[in-house]
């Protein structure tokens, strides 16, 4: 079984942890609480991605 999924799991979860940490208060409307989770759940999943790929390419280096 390929690591690369491991390394997805592991950053997805990273990177929701790291995203919680910023007040997107500003930039959502009022009363939007379902559209700001899968804003975070989105950028969670683009970070999670990238970081993948960056480790994985250092990793086959």
């Amino acid at each position: 079984m390929s690591y690369k999924i491991y390394l997805y799991a592991i950053f997805t979860f990273l990177s929701i942890y790291m995203l919680s940490g910023v007040n997107f208060e500003k930039f959502i409307k009022t009363n939007r609480v379902l559209e700001a989770k899968f804003l975070i759940l989105a950028l969670s999943m683009a970070l999670s991605y990238l970081l993948t790929n960056f480790v994985w390419d250092i990793i086959n280096f």
